[in-house]
Protein backbone atom coordinates (compact mmCIF):
# COMPACT_ATOMS: atom_id res chain seq x y z
CA UNK A 1 0.00 0.00 0.00
CA UNK A 2 2.90 2.53 0.98
CA UNK A 3 4.77 1.56 -2.56
CA UNK A 4 1.30 2.83 -4.41
CA UNK A 5 1.14 5.86 -2.67
CA UNK A 6 4.41 6.74 -3.55
CA UNK A 7 4.31 5.76 -6.84
CA UNK A 8 1.07 8.58 -6.88
CA UNK A 9 3.26 11.12 -5.23
CA UNK A 10 6.20 10.62 -7.37
CA UNK A 11 3.61 11.43 -10.87
CA UNK A 12 2.17 14.29 -9.02
CA UNK A 13 2.47 17.12 -10.79
CA UNK A 14 2.99 21.23 -8.70
CA UNK A 15 -0.71 22.73 -9.87
CA UNK A 16 -2.44 20.07 -7.56
CA UNK A 17 -3.58 17.19 -9.01
CA UNK A 18 -1.55 14.84 -7.07
CA UNK A 19 -3.69 15.83 -4.34
CA UNK A 20 -7.10 14.76 -6.29
CA UNK A 21 -5.02 11.75 -7.26
CA UNK A 22 -3.88 10.09 -4.32
CA UNK A 23 -7.48 9.63 -2.96
CA UNK A 24 -8.50 7.76 -5.83
CA UNK A 25 -5.79 5.72 -5.31
CA UNK A 26 -5.77 5.34 -1.66
CA UNK A 27 -9.55 4.55 -1.92
CA UNK A 28 -9.08 1.09 -3.81
CA UNK A 29 -9.96 -0.57 -6.79
CA UNK A 30 -13.85 -1.29 -5.21
CA UNK A 31 -14.20 2.62 -4.64
CA UNK A 32 -13.63 3.34 -8.24
CA UNK A 33 -15.54 0.72 -9.63
CA UNK A 34 -18.59 1.73 -7.36
CA UNK A 35 -18.05 5.51 -8.70
CA UNK A 36 -18.14 4.42 -12.45
CA UNK A 37 -21.26 2.09 -12.03
CA UNK A 38 -23.35 5.56 -9.76
CA UNK A 39 -22.28 8.03 -12.94
CA UNK A 40 -23.57 5.32 -15.26
CA UNK A 41 -26.86 5.04 -13.38
CA UNK A 42 -26.89 8.89 -13.63
CA UNK A 43 -26.05 8.32 -17.50
CA UNK A 44 -28.71 6.24 -18.11
CA UNK A 45 -31.31 7.74 -15.64
CA UNK A 46 -30.55 11.41 -17.86
CA UNK A 47 -31.47 9.30 -21.22
CA UNK A 48 -34.37 7.68 -20.04
CA UNK A 49 -35.38 10.86 -18.79
CA UNK A 50 -34.86 12.54 -23.08
CA UNK A 51 -36.61 9.68 -24.45
CA UNK A 52 -39.32 9.85 -22.51
CA UNK A 53 -39.60 14.01 -23.05
CA UNK A 54 -39.34 13.20 -26.87
CA UNK A 55 -42.19 10.23 -26.36
CA UNK A 56 -44.43 12.51 -25.08
CA UNK A 57 -43.09 15.53 -27.62
CA UNK A 58 -43.74 12.61 -30.47
CA UNK A 59 -47.52 13.32 -31.24
CA UNK A 60 -47.18 17.39 -31.26
CA UNK A 61 -43.53 17.08 -33.61
CA UNK A 62 -45.21 14.48 -36.10
CA UNK A 63 -48.80 16.71 -35.99
CA UNK A 64 -46.52 19.91 -36.64
CA UNK A 65 -44.58 18.56 -39.39
CA UNK A 66 -47.43 16.94 -40.95
CA UNK A 67 -49.94 20.24 -40.97
CA UNK A 68 -47.41 23.23 -40.87
CA UNK A 69 -43.84 21.86 -42.29
CA UNK A 70 -44.52 19.32 -45.08
CA UNK A 71 -47.44 21.79 -46.72
CA UNK A 72 -44.70 24.81 -46.55
CA UNK A 73 -42.16 22.16 -48.65
CA UNK A 74 -44.66 21.18 -50.88
CA UNK A 75 -45.94 25.01 -51.62
CA UNK A 76 -42.43 25.65 -52.05
CA UNK A 77 -41.88 22.96 -54.55
CA UNK A 78 -44.85 23.70 -56.31
CA UNK A 79 -43.84 27.39 -57.03
CA UNK A 80 -41.34 26.28 -59.94
CA UNK A 81 -43.91 24.38 -61.68
CA UNK A 82 -46.79 25.16 -63.93
CA UNK A 83 -49.16 23.49 -65.53
CA UNK A 84 -49.04 23.10 -69.41
CA UNK A 85 -50.87 21.18 -72.33
CA UNK A 86 -48.90 18.98 -74.03
CA UNK A 87 -50.19 16.26 -76.84
CA UNK A 88 -53.36 16.76 -79.10
CA UNK A 89 -54.15 17.41 -82.23
CA UNK A 90 -56.18 19.64 -84.22
CA UNK A 91 -59.46 18.25 -82.71
CA UNK A 92 -58.25 18.70 -79.33
CA UNK A 93 -57.37 16.22 -76.62
CA UNK A 94 -53.75 16.28 -74.74
CA UNK A 95 -53.56 16.42 -71.39
CA UNK A 96 -52.22 19.13 -68.29
CA UNK A 97 -48.48 18.07 -67.09
CA UNK A 98 -46.50 19.93 -64.60
CA UNK A 99 -43.59 21.66 -66.11
CA UNK A 100 -40.92 23.01 -64.15
CA UNK A 101 -40.09 26.84 -64.95
CA UNK A 102 -37.88 27.88 -62.38
CA UNK A 103 -38.60 31.50 -61.27
CA UNK A 104 -41.68 32.23 -63.64
CA UNK A 105 -44.49 32.04 -61.36
CA UNK A 106 -42.39 34.86 -59.07
CA UNK A 107 -41.90 36.90 -61.94
CA UNK A 108 -45.31 37.00 -62.64
CA UNK A 109 -46.82 38.07 -58.98
CA UNK A 110 -43.64 40.62 -58.61
CA UNK A 111 -44.97 42.30 -62.08
CA UNK A 112 -48.92 41.96 -61.92
CA UNK A 113 -50.35 44.90 -61.06
CA UNK A 114 -53.44 42.89 -59.97
CA UNK A 115 -51.41 41.39 -57.10
CA UNK A 116 -50.08 44.89 -55.83
CA UNK A 117 -53.32 46.69 -56.19
CA UNK A 118 -54.54 44.07 -53.62
CA UNK A 119 -51.37 44.57 -51.59
CA UNK A 120 -52.23 47.97 -51.52
CA UNK A 121 -55.46 47.39 -50.00
CA UNK A 122 -54.55 45.51 -47.80
CA UNK A 123 -51.84 48.33 -46.14
CA UNK A 124 -54.76 50.39 -46.06
CA UNK A 125 -56.87 47.92 -44.57
CA UNK A 126 -54.22 46.68 -42.03
CA UNK A 127 -53.10 51.03 -41.00
CA UNK A 128 -56.70 51.40 -40.23
CA UNK A 129 -58.38 48.41 -38.49
CA UNK A 130 -55.36 46.86 -36.30
CA UNK A 131 -54.61 50.61 -34.74
CA UNK A 132 -58.01 50.58 -33.75
CA UNK A 133 -59.00 47.46 -32.63
CA UNK A 134 -55.38 47.46 -30.39
CA UNK A 135 -56.67 50.59 -28.56
CA UNK A 136 -60.43 49.27 -28.29
CA UNK A 137 -58.63 45.86 -26.59
CA UNK A 138 -56.64 47.54 -24.46
CA UNK A 139 -59.06 49.96 -23.01
CA UNK A 140 -61.53 46.98 -22.30
CA UNK A 141 -58.10 45.49 -20.87
CA UNK A 142 -57.68 47.90 -18.68
CA UNK A 143 -61.14 49.07 -17.52
CA UNK A 144 -61.52 45.01 -16.15
CA UNK A 145 -58.62 44.90 -14.45
CA UNK A 146 -59.84 48.34 -12.68
CA UNK A 147 -62.52 48.64 -9.76
CA UNK A 148 -64.99 49.60 -11.73
CA UNK A 149 -65.75 46.26 -13.35
CA UNK A 150 -68.24 43.89 -10.96
CA UNK A 151 -68.33 39.96 -12.33
CA UNK A 152 -65.50 40.50 -14.58
CA UNK A 153 -65.77 37.00 -15.71
CA UNK A 154 -68.60 37.79 -17.48
CA UNK A 155 -67.41 40.43 -19.35
CA UNK A 156 -64.35 39.16 -20.26
CA UNK A 157 -65.84 36.04 -21.56
CA UNK A 158 -68.79 38.22 -23.60
CA UNK A 159 -65.71 40.22 -25.17
CA UNK A 160 -64.30 37.23 -25.83
CA UNK A 161 -66.97 35.36 -27.46
CA UNK A 162 -66.77 36.51 -30.74
CA UNK A 163 -63.47 35.16 -31.34
CA UNK A 164 -65.23 32.03 -31.07
CA UNK A 165 -67.16 32.21 -33.86
CA UNK A 166 -65.25 30.72 -36.90
CA UNK A 167 -64.32 33.66 -39.65
CA UNK A 168 -66.29 32.56 -42.21
CA UNK A 169 -69.80 31.89 -39.90
CA UNK A 170 -68.88 35.71 -38.67
CA UNK A 171 -68.48 37.13 -42.43
CA UNK A 172 -72.13 35.71 -43.58
CA UNK A 173 -73.31 36.74 -40.17
CA UNK A 174 -72.33 40.56 -41.31
CA UNK A 175 -73.45 40.57 -45.11
CA UNK A 176 -77.02 39.83 -43.72
CA UNK A 177 -76.92 42.54 -41.39
CA UNK A 178 -75.00 44.93 -43.95
CA UNK A 179 -77.67 43.80 -46.73
CA UNK A 180 -79.86 47.07 -46.92
CA UNK A 181 -83.16 45.18 -47.40
CA UNK A 182 -83.39 42.80 -44.41
CA UNK A 183 -80.53 44.38 -41.93
CA UNK A 184 -82.06 46.12 -38.90
CA UNK A 185 -78.65 48.27 -38.86
CA UNK A 186 -79.40 49.71 -42.21
CA UNK A 187 -83.29 50.25 -41.95
CA UNK A 188 -82.71 51.60 -38.24
CA UNK A 189 -80.36 54.64 -39.49
CA UNK A 190 -82.41 54.99 -42.48
CA UNK A 191 -85.33 55.84 -40.25
CA UNK A 192 -82.67 58.47 -39.15
CA UNK A 193 -82.62 59.91 -42.40
CA UNK A 194 -79.56 58.42 -42.75
CA UNK A 195 -78.55 55.86 -45.54
CA UNK A 196 -75.62 53.64 -45.82
CA UNK A 197 -74.49 51.48 -48.24
CA UNK A 198 -72.22 49.12 -46.47
CA UNK A 199 -71.15 47.82 -50.22
CA UNK A 200 -69.94 51.10 -51.64
CA UNK A 201 -66.33 51.09 -53.53
CA UNK A 202 -65.12 53.55 -50.52
CA UNK A 203 -67.33 51.95 -47.60
CA UNK A 204 -66.87 48.35 -48.62
CA UNK A 205 -63.03 48.04 -47.17
CA UNK A 206 -64.46 49.73 -43.57
CA UNK A 207 -66.92 47.09 -43.65
CA UNK A 208 -64.80 44.16 -43.55
CA UNK A 209 -62.70 45.90 -41.04
CA UNK A 210 -65.63 46.14 -38.67
CA UNK A 211 -66.11 42.53 -39.05
CA UNK A 212 -62.19 41.68 -37.98
CA UNK A 213 -62.13 44.30 -35.30
CA UNK A 214 -65.53 42.57 -34.00
CA UNK A 215 -63.72 39.30 -33.99
CA UNK A 216 -60.29 39.52 -32.90
CA UNK A 217 -60.68 42.49 -29.84
CA UNK A 218 -61.67 40.02 -26.98
CA UNK A 219 -58.91 37.93 -28.46
CA UNK A 220 -56.42 40.76 -28.19
CA UNK A 221 -58.00 42.00 -24.80
CA UNK A 222 -57.11 39.00 -23.31
CA UNK A 223 -53.44 39.17 -24.08
CA UNK A 224 -53.66 43.09 -22.40
CA UNK A 225 -55.38 41.32 -19.50
CA UNK A 226 -52.90 38.77 -18.62
CA UNK A 227 -50.05 41.22 -18.80
CA UNK A 228 -52.04 44.22 -16.52
CA UNK A 229 -52.83 40.92 -13.88
CA UNK A 230 -48.93 39.64 -13.78
CA UNK A 231 -48.09 43.87 -12.68
CA UNK A 232 -47.00 43.37 -9.12
CA UNK A 233 -49.38 45.21 -6.86
CA UNK A 234 -46.97 46.18 -4.97
CA UNK A 235 -46.56 49.11 -7.12
CA UNK A 236 -50.10 50.03 -7.07
CA UNK A 237 -49.69 50.04 -3.42
CA UNK A 238 -46.43 52.37 -3.37
CA UNK A 239 -48.03 54.61 -5.72
CA UNK A 240 -51.12 55.37 -3.90
CA UNK A 241 -49.06 55.88 -0.81
CA UNK A 242 -47.09 58.59 -3.31
CA UNK A 243 -50.58 60.06 -3.86
CA UNK A 244 -51.24 58.84 -7.59
CA UNK A 245 -54.89 58.77 -8.49
CA UNK A 246 -56.40 56.33 -10.83
CA UNK A 247 -55.33 57.69 -13.61
CA UNK A 248 -51.63 58.09 -13.18
CA UNK A 249 -51.09 54.77 -12.10
CA UNK A 250 -52.87 53.73 -15.28
CA UNK A 251 -51.23 56.02 -17.44
CA UNK A 252 -47.40 55.88 -15.65
CA UNK A 253 -47.58 52.05 -14.53
CA UNK A 254 -50.02 49.83 -15.90
CA UNK A 255 -49.53 51.46 -19.90
CA UNK A 256 -45.76 50.75 -19.22
CA UNK A 257 -45.38 47.01 -18.23
CA UNK A 258 -47.93 46.68 -21.25
CA UNK A 259 -45.35 46.89 -23.88
CA UNK A 260 -44.52 43.32 -24.77
CA UNK A 261 -48.23 42.75 -25.04
CA UNK A 262 -48.94 45.47 -27.26
CA UNK A 263 -45.96 43.95 -29.52
CA UNK A 264 -47.15 41.10 -29.19
CA UNK A 265 -50.67 41.94 -30.81
CA UNK A 266 -49.50 44.12 -32.88
CA UNK A 267 -47.49 41.72 -34.77
CA UNK A 268 -50.11 38.91 -34.55
CA UNK A 269 -52.55 41.18 -36.12
CA UNK A 270 -50.09 42.22 -38.91
CA UNK A 271 -49.19 39.02 -39.96
CA UNK A 272 -53.50 38.11 -39.60
CA UNK A 273 -54.57 41.18 -41.71
CA UNK A 274 -51.97 41.12 -43.90
CA UNK A 275 -54.11 37.77 -45.37
CA UNK A 276 -57.30 39.25 -44.95
CA UNK A 277 -59.19 36.25 -46.98
CA UNK A 278 -62.14 35.13 -44.94
CA UNK A 279 -64.49 38.89 -45.53
CA UNK A 280 -63.96 39.52 -48.84
CA UNK A 281 -64.39 35.97 -49.98
CA UNK A 282 -67.74 36.07 -48.81
CA UNK A 283 -69.07 39.66 -49.15
CA UNK A 284 -68.13 38.84 -52.76
CA UNK A 285 -71.38 36.86 -52.89
CA UNK A 286 -73.51 40.18 -52.03
CA UNK A 287 -71.01 42.60 -53.71
CA UNK A 288 -70.01 41.96 -57.51
CA UNK A 289 -68.07 44.74 -57.33
CA UNK A 290 -65.30 42.23 -55.32
CA UNK A 291 -63.03 41.06 -57.75
CA UNK A 292 -61.41 37.36 -58.10
CA UNK A 293 -57.91 39.15 -56.73
CA UNK A 294 -59.36 42.16 -54.73
CA UNK A 295 -56.83 40.86 -51.97
CA UNK A 296 -53.60 38.62 -52.90
CA UNK A 297 -54.79 35.48 -50.77
CA UNK A 298 -58.35 35.82 -53.19
CA UNK A 299 -56.11 36.01 -55.61
CA UNK A 300 -54.10 32.91 -54.92
CA UNK A 301 -57.03 30.90 -54.20
CA UNK A 302 -58.69 31.65 -57.63
CA UNK A 303 -55.79 31.15 -59.24
CA UNK A 304 -55.35 27.70 -58.22
CA UNK A 305 -59.06 27.00 -59.07
CA UNK A 306 -58.58 28.18 -62.37
CA UNK A 307 -60.39 32.03 -62.60
CA UNK A 308 -57.60 33.72 -63.05
CA UNK A 309 -54.45 32.88 -65.56
CA UNK A 310 -51.35 31.89 -65.78
CA UNK A 311 -54.03 29.00 -63.26
CA UNK A 312 -52.76 26.58 -61.47
CA UNK A 313 -50.98 25.37 -58.19
CA UNK A 314 -47.49 26.99 -59.09
CA UNK A 315 -48.80 30.24 -59.28
CA UNK A 316 -50.78 30.18 -56.17
CA UNK A 317 -48.15 28.93 -54.28
CA UNK A 318 -45.89 31.57 -55.61
CA UNK A 319 -48.81 34.42 -54.60
CA UNK A 320 -48.86 32.61 -51.00
CA UNK A 321 -44.71 32.43 -50.65
CA UNK A 322 -44.55 36.40 -51.72
CA UNK A 323 -47.08 37.09 -49.59
CA UNK A 324 -45.47 35.55 -46.25
CA UNK A 325 -42.24 37.09 -46.97
CA UNK A 326 -43.66 40.38 -46.85
CA UNK A 327 -45.66 39.59 -43.88
CA UNK A 328 -42.45 38.80 -42.75
CA UNK A 329 -40.66 42.49 -43.54
CA UNK A 330 -43.43 44.24 -42.10
CA UNK A 331 -43.06 42.14 -38.86
CA UNK A 332 -39.70 42.73 -38.59
CA UNK A 333 -39.82 46.44 -39.22
CA UNK A 334 -42.35 47.06 -36.72
CA UNK A 335 -40.66 44.86 -34.01
CA UNK A 336 -37.57 47.28 -35.01
CA UNK A 337 -39.37 50.38 -34.60
CA UNK A 338 -40.72 49.27 -31.34
CA UNK A 339 -37.39 48.46 -29.95
CA UNK A 340 -36.13 51.80 -30.88
CA UNK A 341 -38.53 53.50 -29.22
CA UNK A 342 -38.43 51.58 -25.94
CA UNK A 343 -34.70 52.41 -25.89
CA UNK A 344 -35.25 55.95 -26.45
Amino acid sequence: MTSTADAVLNRAEPDGAAGAAVPAALDGPKAVTTRRKKKAKRSDAVKRAERTGWAFMAPFVILFAIVFIIPIIWAIKSSFYQQVAVGGGAYGGGQLVNQFVGLQNFQYVITSGDFWAGIGRVLIYTVIQVPIMIIAALALAMLLDSFLVKHVTVFRLSYFLPYAIPGVVASIIWVFLYNGQISPIVKGLAALGINVDFFANNVVLASMANITTWTFTGYNMLIFLASLQAIPHDLYEAARIDGANGFQIAMKIKLPNVRGAALLAMLLSIVGTIQLFNEPQVMQTADPGISSSYTPMMMALNTSRGFLTPKGDGPASAIAIVMAFIAGILAMIYALVERKVNES
